[in-house]
């Protein structure tokens, strides 16, 4: 979402290093561009005048380090102070402490709180927590069903609740509930409205009065910009929340909100959305969102992601295979599904260094996931021997596999040659002589028997 910032950024800070040093006029230059991109990516004005006023402060009359260009030491200064612009450290949620957890989460209708509740719940299941969700909405149509439906796919308790019970009171018998059966974490799903009203606010305020709250978790929707962090203050003002949960943020939104809404509200941000999927719920991390808006990447969170869907022990057998250039597309498939469980390439190119530079180079493709999608088809479609041995692949049964996956031959043809050279890449790597891919006999590869 931040990729329109990244890229201005990226264009002001390549001016800076065409100077050998840094003075009052370049550095007065170049934060002019970057309040510019901020106030295009909709951050407040009056934070973008702090920040950028932060940011010279520090700049004028700093000694350039000689390890560092003038352009690289304004984007370590920039770095620091967005850091700190968008919390400055991880503040997860309390989990000690008083027992149930019990988690409240508050915003306008249509911002996402039903949804997130439910990744919420499972982020926390996926961490050995045991929790209870409680549909308190009784006025949206169908609120109630769709937190039921929800906790069905996860298979995560929910409670009982119906409309004719008063929100106050489903939560009260929801906590008691959680007691008796030793649920250790209960997630409230409040009502919302398309506004913020004295209704709303006094329902929400008697739920807080009545039930213990371990967190109050605003959910704003990060596609409304600035209008999200107006309405973050007015509940902040309201309820006093403690933390934000920013849904949506795979979308189109500019990025203002996470870039103001610490700064105007005082409270940070605890997690975001980063898509429809039930997993695609993060600990929001200042210091790797920052890392991204420089176009530095986030390899911490890329490692994250591959040590929750990598099993070691796979990964050891495939980097075993490899060496002994047994790797077939039956292991090609399954790494397909692994790069998946990950998300979408789009965001896991997001995070790898550099990638704002490849993405203004002529030619460079975009990543699809369709391809991803189609290549899966194609091996799906092929029989176990013809995964385990390529080499018996000929043109008729490639025929067969393009009807039987809905493709052609041609994508038939090209995901073959993909994985053939990946392996003579491998080898090339491993130092093995001799080849698989090219080699004319039909047989398997050594090492390997037929089934």
């Amino acid at each position: 979402m931040f990729e329109n910032l990244s890229d201005r950024l990226e264009g002001v800070f390549k001016k800076l290093r065409g100077h050998g040093k840094l003075t009052e006029e370049n550095i007065g230059e170049a934060l002019r561009e970057v309040r510019g991109a901020l106030l295009e990516a909709d951050v407040n004005f009056k934070v973008a005048k702090d920040f950028v006023a932060r940011v010279s402060e520090q700049a004028v009359g700093r000694e350039v380090s000689k390890s560092l260009s003038p352009g690289q030491q304004v984007i370590k200064i920039v770095h620091e102070e967005l850091v700190e612009l968008l919390g400055g450290t991880a503040q997860p949620i309390k989990l000690d402490g008083r027992q149930p957890v019990t988690i409240m989460m508050a915003g306008l209708q249509g911002s996402g709180k039903t949804t997130t509740a439910g990744k919420l719940a499972k982020m926390l299941r996926d961490k050995g927590r045991k929790p209870y969700l409680v549909p308190a909405d009784i006025y949206r149509p169908a609120a109630i069903e769709q937190l039921q439906v929800l906790g069905s796919r996860l298979d995560i308790a929910v409670h009982p609740s119906t409309v004719q019970t008063k929100p106050v009171d489903i939560c009260r018998q929801a906590l008691h509930e959680a007691s008796l059966h030793g649920y250790d974490t209960v997630i409230f799903d409040t009502a919302g409205r398309l506004h913020v009203d004295t209704a709303l606010m006094d329902e929400l305020k008697e739920i807080r009065a009545a039930v213990p709250l371990t967190e109050i978790l605003f959910v704003a929707d990060a596609m409304t910009g600035q209008d999200a962090v107006t309405v973050a203050e007015r509940f902040n003002s309201d309820l006093e929340f403690t933390g934000v949960v920013l849904s949506k943020m795979e979308g189109d939104a500019r990025g203002g909100a996470a870039l103001s809404i610490k700064t105007i509200t005082g409270k940070p941000i605890k997690f975001v959305g980063i898509g429809e999927g039930l997993d695609d719920l993060e600990v929001f991390h200042p210091e790797r969102v920052a890392s991204r808006i420089l176009g530095m990447g986030d390899i911490l969170t890329l490692i994250e992601k591959a040590e929750q869907v990598v099993d070691k022990e796979e990964a050891d057998k495939i980097a075993r295979k490899l060496r002994k250039n047994q790797f077939t597309l039956e292991d090609f498939l399954e790494q397909i599904q692994q790069i998946k469980k990950m998300g979408s390439l789009e965001k896991i190119l997001d995070m790898v260094p550099g990638i704002n530079k490849l993405r203004q180079m002529k030619d460079v493709p975009k990543p699809d996931q369709r391809e991803l999608t189609k290549t899966e088809a194609i091996i799906r479609s092929m029989t176990a021997h013809e995964r385990r041995n390529h080499l018996i692949i000929s043109p008729s049964r490639r025929m067969r596999i393009a009807a039987g996956s809905g493709t052609t031959i041609g994508d038939v043809n090209r995901v073959i040659k993909s994985y053939s050279e990946m392996l003579k890449m491998m080898k090339k790597i491993s130092g093995k002589p001799g080849a698989i891919a090219g080699v004319k006999r039909r047989k398997l590869p050594k090492g390997m028997k037929k089934r």
